[in-house]
């Protein structure tokens, strides 16, 4: 159950890490991570079943996801539609190119194809057989993930970083030191979608097969894990901001797996999950407008004095 947990909490986390820098750090409603997420995974089956080895099938993965942000910043920029429909459109159209990517396959198995996954859980079957394989797929994704974060922080602390930080919520400062905009921003959107696709990558590594519908809802449930994570740890620091986002996915992984284990009790089935996401959604803006975390913490200080 911990094993679970935790591995899909730090898959998922590394797309809501796509989402963060687009919605939270460029103000930007990017719709297109619920194509690009199943675009990596389906890129991801496509190199596998051609013999490239995982290692190198990821990096095409992210350069993919790099390339479907590129449309969605073209589409916006050149084109002038807005953000949300650019986002929908390039969303939509992913959709066909990921059937394409898949030789109009639906869904493509991993049982017979070595992955990266796999290959740890032999590992583990060999050096460790008094523990679970799933803890061997938990280290990896801690490591790698705690890399990722180390890279995006370093990133965010330099001058580009700053810039791209300060376009979100002061566009006129960006353009008044002779900057670009939508380069800025461009490299963000592109960043995103290219994290999310490596996701998606990672989950089909996980699940054993390749989908083209896994990106369904996946969007909300990385505005969900976003919002948990800020209730968790309040920072203006960048390296506290990327951390939440990890641990806000985690929660929200924790919460999803208890609505499914312990929801019948209340008659709730899987089907009623995005009904509950979307609930969770509303509650955390309820909350955030409120300001009920800062009363209730003021409130104990009262208290205490």
């Amino acid at each position: 159950m911990i094993q679970g947990i935790l591995i899909e909490g730090l898959i998922f986390g590394i797309m809501v890490l796509g989402v963060f820098m687009t919605f939270r750090v460029l103000n930007f409603c990017d719709m297109t991570v619920d194509g690009s997420f199943p675009l990596g995974a389906c890129v991801l089956a496509a190199c596998l079943t051609h013999g490239i080895t995982p290692a190198v099938a990821l990096i095409i993965v992210f350069a993919s996801g790099i390339l479907a942000g590129l449309c969605t910043t073209v589409i916006y920029t050149k084109l002038r539609i807005p953000d949300l429909l650019a986002g929908i459109l390039m969303m939509t159209m992913l959709y066909s190119v990921n059937l394409r990517v898949m030789s109009n396959q639906a869904n493509v198995s991993f049982l017979r194809v070595p992955t990266i996954f796999s290959n740890i859980k032999e590992f583990m079957k060999t050096a460790f057989p008094a523990l679970t394989s799933d803890w061997g797929i938990v280290i990896f994704l801690v490591i790698f993930v705690g890399i990722l974060l180390i890279l995006l922080n370093l990133f965010f602390s330099t001058d580009f970083g700053l810039t791209m930080g300060a376009l979100g919520s002061n566009p006129q400062m960006v353009i008044s030191q002779g900057v670009d905009p939508k380069i800025v921003r461009g490299v963000g959107i592109c960043f995103g979608d290219g994290l999310a696709a490596l996701s998606g990558a990672l989950f089909a590594m996980y699940s054993g097969f390749s989908d083209v519908g896994s990106g369904s809802g996946v969007v909300v449930s990385g505005l969900a894990s976003l919002m948990l994570g800020e209730f968790v740890i309040r920072s203006n620091k960048i390296a506290a901001q990327t951390l939440r986002v990890i641990l806000g996915s985690i929660i929200y992984r924790a919460l999803m797996f208890l609505a499914r284990r312990y929801g019948y009790n209340i008659g709730m089935n899987a089907n009623d999950l995005k009904l509950v996401t979307g609930l969770l959604i509303i509650m955390c803006l309820i909350v955030s407008k409120q300001d009920i975390v800062g009363y209730v913490k003021a409130h104990l200080k009262k208290i205490e004095n």
